[in-house]
């Protein structure tokens, strides 16, 4: 064990003895609480043995607390393992070593002390109903170690020393993936800081949509059917490669980074739920980028209530439907060859139970004539960020869709659908927010190295030196917790829960890293012309798509309770 005095600030050793050790027995005192704050909790929101979704309501901060509190549960359970199976090949190597110890040092301090869900709200063990009692579970030498060595001035400076050390290019420790994901790491980061990064910034400040040779080169590179089977025409590779390719597209541009999403949402729905000849006729052209899709779900009065939708679909006497109604919020919207667009069917139903999903043809549009599809009108929605595909809001009437593009030629199953995809979307939009967030750290870095103050480099001052490292180190934590939901996807298991952990903590890693970038970047980050004034705007919108922060929790919540 790790005896007290090891790490006398800026003067004594940094890296804690028998680290892994340490680490390892933490991790049982967080599950112990845990435990302890379900149960707590269980009780609470029950109402004649079943969780109530009016009582889950009423403590909400409760239960979207212990939503947290699993998060970095989990979090410090992958990040031991990503540690030992590290430590057995050799490659755990001093930053790795710090890595982990910050991790412990900090995140413990914050299990017992109160976790940061947002810059403006702390969730503390009281408000889960736990007393001081209950904390004595963190009162093990191991945990005590961690929390008065682990996350010190000394270790984060070190940290960022071995930082300056290392290729900007890098990404900062190992990410324990095997040999092929780690090429595929490559390729798209040398893709990305060829043709991406140079022009992310002018695209932003121009809103300009990404060119089509973009599109077109990814499509190349197998991006659009990377998951999808290869007897439909894709590649039939892993969700972790999808990470992989994900993360470092993002960190070129958070736009770039997305194009996929598309693709690989409607593959999703198509592959779950649609007949064997909308799979023979779509996945290829998909995977391909001969067509091009887009999400039409959100409606101007739902946002997440997506059981409310209004937009309906009328069958007509040829067995085809003509929708009417209003979505908005719908990413790529002129270029994309089809939607899918989820639809009331059943007028006499006012929940999920009357959705339908349908994969509708349009025609892609022109800069002239955005929308040049009958019974279809739209308008750009002016947006702080997020901007190389742009946000549309979209207007029907009487617009035709044909009877088989009935996703599953079933109605009713709209909901039930577009569920089955949320797994694969929230990995994803995990591992862009690691993108963002590594993008956010690559800019600060170079900055505070290049800009002199008092007659030094800004890197030199302790509490820049601070951020850096925490930014490195969080980006570790939600990449291992991205990983992890990605491979209990690949082998089969159920992940709702693992990648929405994985998306709620990366969303904040990723605001949290652009925010104090631009902090770092003084006054000069609030210019325009610099480019963390663009990755904060980008970061943003991560906390809010693809389920807001507080439906992640609700949803996280709901399941560990029930």
């Amino acid at each position: 064990m790790a005896h007290d005095g090891q790490d006398l600030g800026m003067t004594g050793v940094v890296i804690l003895d028998d680290l892994l050790t340490l680490t390892a027995a933490a991790v049982a005192p967080v599950e112990a609480v845990l435990e302890t704050a379900k149960n707590r909790l269980r009780g609470l929101v029950s109402e004649n043995g079943r969780v109530s979704a009016r009582l889950v309501e009423d403590h909400q901060t409760a239960t979207h607390g212990l939503a947290w509190l699993a998060t970095y549960s989990q979090s410090l359970r992958e990040m031991n393992k990503w540690a030992e199976a590290l430590n057995a090949d050799g490659k755990f190597g001093e930053v790795e070593k710090l890595i982990l110890q910050i991790t412990f040092g900090e995140y413990l301090w914050q299990v017992y002390g109160g976790i940061q869900m947002n810059q403006g709200e702390i969730l503390r063990p009281q408000d889960m109903g736990l007393t001081q009692d209950d904390m004595r579970a963190m009162m093990e030498p191991a945990v005590q170690s961690l929390t008065q060595h682990g996350n010190t001035q000394a270790a984060r400076i070190r940290l960022v020393e071995l930082m300056q050390e290392r290729s900007a290019e890098a990404t900062v420790g190992a990410s324990g993936l095997d040999d092929e994901l780690e090429m595929i790491r490559d390729q798209f980061r040398r893709y990305a800081v060829e043709k991406v990064e140079p022009f992310a910034h002018d695209w932003h400040l121009k809103d300009e949509l990404i060119p089509m040779e973009i599109i077109e080169e990814l499509a190349e590179m197998g991006v659009f059917g990377l998951t999808i089977p290869e007897e439909y025409g894709g590649l039939g590779l892993s969700k972790a490669s999808m990470c992989v390719v994900s993360e470092e597209l993002s960190r070129g541009y958070i736009g770039v980074g997305s194009l996929g999403t598309r693709s690989e949402i409607a593959a999703e729905l198509i592959i779950a739920g649609g007949t064997e000849e909308q799979k023979q006729k779509w996945l290829p052209r998909l995977a391909s980028a001969e067509t091009l899709p887009t999400a039409v779900f959100t409606e101007p009065n739902t946002g997440s209530d997506l059981g409310s939708l209004r937009t309906r679909a009328v069958k007509d006497e040829n067995g085809d439907y003509k929708v009417t109604g209003n979505k908005t919020w719908i990413t790529h919207a002129t270029r994309t060859q089809i939607m899918t667009m989820m639809v009331r069917t059943d007028p006499d139903t006012t929940d999920y139970k009357g959705l339908s999903m349908f994969l509708a043809e349009k025609i892609p549009g022109t800069e002239e004539n955005p929308f040049p599809t009958d019974g279809m009108t739209g308008g750009e929605i002016e947006v702080l960020g997020y901007r190389g595909m742009k946000e549309y809001e979209l207007a029907f009437d009487n617009f035709h869709v044909k009877g088989e593009n009935l996703l599953g030629g079933e109605e009713g199953k709209g909901f039930k659908q577009l569920m089955e995809t949320f797994e694969s979307a929230r990995i994803q939009t995990a591992a862009r927010a690691i993108g963002v967030a590594q993008s956010a750290l690559d800019i600060s870095m170079q900055y505070a190295q290049d800009r002199k103050q008092f007659g030094k480099s800004l890197i030199n001052f302790p509490r820049v030196a601070n951020k850096l490292a925490m930014m490195a180190v969080e980006i570790m934590v939600a990449r291992q917790l991205t990983y992890f939901s990605a491979f209990e996807k690949d082998e089969g298991r159920r992940c709702d829960v693992e990648a929405g952990m994985a998306k709620l903590l990366g969303a904040r890693v990723a605001w949290a890293a652009a925010d104090n970038g631009l902090q770092i970047h003084g006054g000069n980050g609030f210019a325009l012309e610099y480019k963390i004034s663009r990755v904060l705007c980008d970061a943003r919108i991560l906390n809010i798509f693809e389920g807001a922060a507080e439906i992640q929790a609700q949803v996280i919540a709901r399941r560990i309770l029930g």
